[in-house]
């Protein structure tokens, strides 16, 4: 009796495909369903965040760098009232202001978030 094969739950997407799997634009490395990734595969690692420079969403930087050809770029503080994070869990995109605010879970769905990631958000968000 042949079983029939599965598709990985894990995927690796580079410009200029997006992961299907996310109604906004998503890539990276190993990512699963709900956004970890080869980087950053804890349980709480459920956000993706959007790049400055090319607006896609990303699980990390390190993911951003692995396919892309360009430099990751903070999210632009003017753009602050502007989607710049995604919930993994329920897709929710979250402005920066209500992100960086927050109390390190989705306002939609009450997901937690790492709050070890704050010890880089400068990475992502310009000061």
């Amino acid at each position: 009796m042949a079983t029939e094969p599965t598709e990985p739950t894990e995927r690796t997407t580079r410009p200029p495909d997006t992961d299907d799997r996310f109604e906004e634009p998503l890539r990276g490395v190993d990512v699963d369903p709900e956004t970890r990734c080869a980087h950053y595969d804890d349980p709480p690692d459920v956000i993706a965040l959007r790049c400055g420079a090319c607006a896609t969403y990303y699980p990390c930087a390190a993911c951003h760098d692995a396919v892309c050809d360009h430099p990751f770029e903070p999210w632009p503080r003017e753009r602050f009232d502007e989607p710049a994070v995604l919930c993994g869990v329920c897709g929710r995109t979250i402005t920066a202001r209500v992100y960086l605010d927050g109390d390190d879970r989705c306002p939609g769905c009450a997901a937690a978030f790492n709050p070890g990631c704050r010890a880089h958000r400068e990475r992502y968000f310009e000061r």
